[in-house]
């Protein structure tokens, strides 16, 4: 009789330990994300990271189910040093992972050799990369969550030419995807506003020293120096045009639109630098301060940049998920394409192409220390 009632107590309490038995294990659903989060851009890739795995911890504390199962979503994340071929290892990596989901690579020298990687799976490709020809491969699967660089250049153009008064422009970039790409857009469109191009140099995305280049460009005495590239560069220019004398003004895109630029130029962007990036300013949007806080609530950080741009492409995955009712991404691509979802940063729509419908781009003058915004169309 004792090892009778012995017997029962030990069956009563592994059924407790196992729990009820209708009890499902959660589905572990793996998102992907890239981009340099080692090395002078790392400022970025982390912003990147940190936007990503705030969606995802808020999306795990709802208690999803998709298909029938619970969701578990579960971050993996790769430096991909912003290197075309490094990036490609790393994509490899993802897929052989069974990543459901890429939201990546961040620099579009990366995002590009990458993308046909992910096209072979069918996965939900989500990318910051600003070059025209990440949308532009014919792939099914690519999705911008910002402007272009053909949108953010057309801004500029308009005002350098039209509000500023600029004639005479110098062009640097640093012959990456993005910095060639975004400098081609831009001189393509002040010349068509009429305006000339008086000299158009490269360098590249690890140099730190551009006095040979700005004491060339300074005989040509440019009304606007346009850079592109990043901040980690940008800042040097423009301290090393306020000590050898440049007059002109210093713009650029998002890559150069940062408040990082402010220390690494030392203050020399102020009343200097015009810049632009895709998207609405934060603190303008419905939900931009409640963001915001969240963000710096969690990662003891401000928002640099693209945080809230990949926030919203996670969450956007998830929606397209939850419509489709599964996490298999052949299943759930359709849903991506057909998503309408009110995001932190913008309405989030795709064209047929994978761009944003209403991108959005706001320019910026630094002045005081501060970025200022001067316009948004």
């Amino acid at each position: 009789m004792t090892h009778r009632l012995g017997s029962l107590t030990a069956i009563a309490a592994a059924a407790l330990l196992a729990g009820p038995v209708h009890a499902q294990t959660a589905q572990t659903v793996k998102i992907g994300h890239a981009a340099p989060l080692s090395g002078p851009m790392s400022h970025w890739g982390k912003d990147n990271e940190n936007g990503i795995r705030l969606a995802i911890e808020e999306l795990n504390a709802q208690k999803l189910v998709i298909g029938g199962k619970p969701v578990q979503f579960e971050l993996k994340s790769e430096d991909d040093q912003g290197d075309p071929k490094q990036a490609v290892v790393v994509a490899n990596q993802m897929v052989d992972g069974g990543v459901q989901a890429m939201l990546g690579h961040f620099n579009s020298g990366a995002a590009i050799p990458a993308a046909p990687i992910y096209n072979k799976k069918s996965i939900p490709n989500l990318s910051p990369a600003t070059n025209p020809g990440f949308t532009e491969l014919g792939y099914n699967n690519v999705f911008r969550v910002l402007a272009s660089d053909a949108d953010v250049g057309a801004a500029l153009a308009e005002l350098a030419v039209n509000k500023l008064g600029a004639k005479r422009f110098a062009i640097v970039d640093d012959r990456t995807a993005y910095g060639k790409g975004s400098a081609d857009d831009f001189a393509k469109r002040i010349k068509a506003l009429g305006a000339e191009v008086v000299a158009q140099e490269f360098t590249t995305d690890k140099s730190v020293d551009f006095s040979a280049i700005l004491t060339n460009i300074r005989g040509k005495k440019p009304d606007v120096i346009f850079y592109g590239g990043m901040d980690a560069q940008g800042g040097l220019i423009a301290n090393q045009m306020k000590r050898l004398g440049v007059k002109a003004k210093l713009m650029g895109s998002d890559g150069l639109c940062t408040a990082e630029i402010l220390k690494i130029s030392q203050g020399a962007v102020n009343d200097v630098l015009y810049c632009s990036r895709g998207g609405e300013e934060l603190a303008k949007r419905p939900k931009g301060a409640d963001f915001a806080k969240r963000y710096h609530d969690r990662f003891k950080a401000e928002v640099l940049t693209y945080g809230p741009f990949m926030y919203d492409a996670m969450m956007v995955v998830a929606a397209a998920m939850k419509k489709a009712d599964s996490t298999d991404p052949a299943k759930y691509l359709a849903a991506v394409r057909d998503v309408n979802y009110e995001g932190v940063t913008n309405t989030f729509n795709f064209d047929e192409k994978g761009n944003l419908k209403n991108p959005g781009v706001t320019a910026y003058v630094y002045k005081d220390g501060k970025q200022t915004q001067i316009s948004y169309k």
